[in-house]
Formats: C-alpha cells, sequence, structure tokens
C-alpha cells in the first residue's frame, strides 16, 4: 500500500503515462481502452493539483501565476453567465485546464526535479511508437491492405474508422490524416532533440538505424497525409530554428548584418515553402504511381497469374481505387471559415466573458445557424485562439495572450541574450516548437480546449521551457511583489 501511495504521488510519472497515454488514444486499435483509463488518469492528474499545491505551492511559485490565476477566474464566470446544460462539458474542460496549467506548465515549481531524464523518456516512446506505426502503415499501404471498421460501442457512439487510407490519404495505424501529421511532425521533433548532447548524456541515444528509419518514414507520412497544419508545423519549426541559428551568434553582429539576416530569414522561409509544397505535389503523385504499382502485383501474385501475363494485358482501374494523396474536400480551407464565421456570430451573444466552450456547439444549432455540430469534424472552430476567445471573451483572450507574451518575452531573451550557449542544449528546439505550434494552433484543435496529445503534449513542452526561465532568473523567486513576502514578482 505505501508503494502505491508514493507512485500515487510521482508526477513525473503522471505525465509519462498521460502522455503517452493520450498518444495511444489516436491508435485505431487499442483507443477504446485508451480513452478509458484516460478517464483514470484524469482522476489523478486532479488528485495532484491539490497535492502539489499543499506541498510545492505551486500557484505562488509559478511564474506568471498571476494571470494564470485572472484566465481561470474568467473561465469560471463565463460558465456561470451563460448557464445551460452544456454546464457539466464547460466544467471539465476547466478541470483539464488545471492540469495543463499546474502539472505540465507548473514543472518548474517542482524543487529539485532534473526534467531531461523525464523528457528523454517520452520522446523515445514518441519516436518508437510512432515511427513504428508509420512504418507498418506503409508496409499497408503498399502491399493493398486497406479495411474501413464501423465502430459502434453500445449503441452511443458510432463512428467509421478508416484503416490505412482515409478519404484518399494515408492515415496508417491512427484516427485520422490530420492526426497522423502532428504525430509524424512531433517524432521529427523528438529525433532532433535526441540528437543535443545533453539529452544524450541523461538517457542515452539511439542506434542511427533507427534515426535514418525514423526520419524518413515519418517524413514520409507528413507528406502523404496531405495534413496542411502539420506542414505549417514542420516548416514553422525549420524556420525558427534557422532564425535562432541566424542570430544566436552576436559576435560581430551590426545593424547591417542584422538587416542582412532578418533579409535572408524571409527570403529562405519564402523559398522554403513554395518549393516544399511543390515537393510534396510530386512526392505524392510519385507514392501513388509506385502504390498502384505494388498494388497490382500484389493482386496479380494472390490471383494465380503470372506477371509476365497481367503485365501483357492492360487492366482497368477503378477510378475509386486509385489513392493520389490527396484532399477530396478542394476548398482551401476544407470548411473552416464557415465554422469561424459561426464562432464571431457566438461571441456577439457575450463579447465581454464569452460563452463558456460547452456551449459552442449547443448554441450554434439554438441560437444561430448550426454550423457547428456533435460530431467529429464539427464540434469545434479549428482554431485553437479562437476558440479561446468564444469561450473567455475579450476578458479572457486579453489575460491569455498577456501571459504568453510574458513567457514569450522572457524566452526569447534568454534564447538570443545567450547566443551559442544554448547550441547542444534544448531549449533552442523547444522554443522553435513552440513558436511553430502558435501558427499550427490557427488551423487545427489546439493550446487549451482538448484532452488530447497535442495540447498535452503542447503544455509539456512549455513547462520543460519554463524551467530554463527559473534557471537564468532564479533571484526573481526571492524578490517580493507589492512589499508581501508571499507573493513573488516572478507572478507577473
Amino acid at each position: 500500500m505505501e508503494r502505491v501511495k508514493e507512485l500515487l504521488k510521482n508526477t513525473s510519472l503522471f505525465r509519462r503515462l498521460y502522455v503517452l497515454n493520450l498518444l495511444c488514444c489516436r491508435m485505431i486499435f487499442v483507443l477504446f481502452p485508451a480513452y478509458v483509463f484516460t478517464a483514470v488518469l484524469f482522476v489523478w492528474g486532479l488528485g495532484l493539483v491539490l497535492y502539489n499545491e499543499r506541498r510545492f505551492k505551486t500557484f505562488f511559485k509559478m511564474r506568471f501565476g498571476l494571470w494564470v490565476g485572472a484566465f481561470l477566474g474568467v473561465m469560471l464566470v463565463s460558465m456561470l453567465i451563460c448557464f445551460s446544460i452544456t454546464l457539466p462539458v464547460s466544467f471539465i474542460y476547466f478541470l483539464h485546464a488545471l492540469i495543463c496549467f499546474f502539472v505540465f506548465y507548473g514543472i518548474h515549481t517542482e524543487p529539485n526535479f532534473d526534467f531531461r531524464f523525464e523528457l528523454g523518456v517520452i520522446v523515445k516512446a514518441i519516436v518508437y511508437i510512432v515511427t513504428i506505426g508509420n512504418l507498418l502503415g506503409l508496409v499497408c499501404l503498399l502491399f493493398g491492405i486497406r479495411y474501413m471498421f464501423d465502430l459502434n460501442l453500445f449503441g452511443v457512439l458510432k463512428a467509421e474508422m478508416a484503416f490505412i487510407v482515409f478519404e484518399n490519404r494515408f492515415t496508417g495505424f491512427f484516427v485520422n490524416p490530420n492526426q497522423l501529421g502532428f504525430l509524424s511532425a512531433t517524432a521529427l521533433f523528438c529525433l532532433h532533440m535526441l540528437s543535443k548532447q545533453k539529452l544524450r548524456d541523461a538517457v542515452g541515444k539511439i542506434s542511427n538505424s533507427w534515426v535514418v528509419l525514423g526520419v524518413i518514414c515519418n517524413f514520409f507520412a507528413v507528406l502523404l497525409s496531405d495534413s496542411n497544419a502539420s506542414f505549417v508545423l514542420v516548416l514553422g519549426y525549420f524556420i525558427a530554428f534557422l532564425a535562432y541559428a541566424l542570430f544566436s551568434e552576436k559576435k560581430g553582429l551590426t545593424a547591417l548584418k542584422t538587416v542582412l539576416r532578418v533579409f535572408a530569414v524571409i527570403v529562405v522561409s519564402v523559398v522554403l515553402v513554395f518549393s516544399s509544397l511543390m515537393f510534396r505535389t510530386i512526392f505524392n503523385t510519385g507514392f501513388a504511381a509506385v502504390t498502384a504499382q505494388t498494388n497490382s502485383m500484389v493482386d496479380i501474385i494472390f490471383n494465380d497469374n503470372t506477371i509476365i501475363e497481367e503485365f501483357g494485358e492492360e487492366t482497368p482501374v477503378g477510378e475509386e481505387e486509385i489513392i493520389t494523396f490527396e484532399h477530396e474536400n478542394k476548398n482551401l480551407d476544407s470548411g473552416r471559415f464557415k465554422m469561424w464565421n459561426e464562432c464571431i456570430e457566438l461571441l456577439k451573444l457575450s463579447p465581454v466573458t464569452g460563452i463558456g466552450f460547452g456551449n459552442i456547439v449547443y448554441y450554434s444549432q439554438t441560437r444561430c445557424n448550426g454550423a457547428m455540430k456533435y460530431d467529429l469534424h464539427h464540434n469545434d472552430p479549428h482554431n485553437g485562439f479562437l476558440t479561446i476567445l468564444v469561450s473567455t471573451g475579450a476578458l479572457g483572450f486579453i489575460i491569455f495572450c498577456v501571459f504568453g507574451f510574458r513567457f514569450a518575452k522572457h524566452c526569447v531573451q534568454h534564447l538570443f541574450l545567450k547566443g551559442q550557449e544554448y547550441k547542444e542544449d534544448l531549449f533552442p528546439c523547444m522554443f522553435s516548437f513552440l513558436a511553430a505550434y502558435l501558427l499550427y494552433s490557427m488551423l487545427d484543435i489546439t493550446v487549451l480546449y482538448s484532452i488530447s496529445y497535442p495540447v498535452v503534449f503542447f503544455w509539456l513542452i512549455m513547462g520543460y521551457t519554463s524551467t530554463y526561465i527559473v534557471q537564468k532568473e532564479y533571484m526573481l523567486n526571492s524578490r517580493p511583489l507589492f512589499g508581501s513576502k508571499k507573493l513573488k514578482r516572478s507572478l507577473l
């Protein structure tokens, strides 16, 4: 029993299990048991919020905690003002926000905690799980193994789950192409972090063969998923890291050289974006041709015909059997503009404090045009910042932006003022990921109002990044705010 109690007090163990379990929620063959386990972990996380506050004084030690507290207060106010039958939904996401802020972002409040071992365990697991999943998915794709599962959970949850290909896009062993794209992008990010010496010193390195296999499989998966949001995430990460590489070396940096480097970043970014889009189109077209040939060869073998005989004949292929790895929906926004316009109308109902997240679909159906629906594709605006704006109004959105701006300001100060000090460390990688995630958040279900792997992974990286701020601004913890010994200046 004592052993169990000690495990329940282990916040690091909870974070590892929670992140990896939410990743499993995106894998089609284990998602149901993973969702059940998520409920258990959710309760455990709430217990840790209270326990850590009691033993670590998490809120009073949290960087920019006043803004966090104010934002949580607005969340509660919006729920009470716009009271409806969906209040339980809003309250669940309020509790989820507590876990994100106090258990994940609040990592830096845990005394004498070496986060590198925890991070190493998580990123290694992500690399192995996602890479193996993508490798098996690509093999199944080449052999023409595809299937559509009709899921029916006690008549309550009904859905179609595609195996390998979903709506003409590669989805592999994961629930949909967009999730596959994000998982593959984070696997590439994790591989980059594992190349840093300080992380290898903490958890050891992975073999070179796994690195090569991981980069190839996950890069292919991002391209074949045709996920524009994930593509933006990968490009944004590369551009942000490029900016760090150019500006971290300040020796001999004059005003003219600064302007030239800024111009170089802009030019490289533009060239990279357009060339990458062209490459993705060419690659997907070529891979579609390869897939068609390998599938034909498999059909020949299993139809007991010789390859020579079949290649001598022209076998018509139905149009529905051709996989081109392109969106079936040719709209650039994939239907997002309609939902975003609906959210603007919803915001007018309560512009100051918002309507609460639980009311977004409910009010859309009862008070607006019904663009938001209770299904997998229309239950969220697919824009993390717009979701916060509608849920908490202008007041909550401004407070959240101030919190984000304060955090970003301190990150930039440490990253660029220290120059090459972080060259072999993880800080530049995590900063680049967070910067890229801001762009990604404008196109998908992100930031806060989702109990999912992308959201929790974002707050995990924010928590690790905040530890660097604490290490370099340790004196701020001892400086009182407003003459109070209890309230520290770091709260502001």
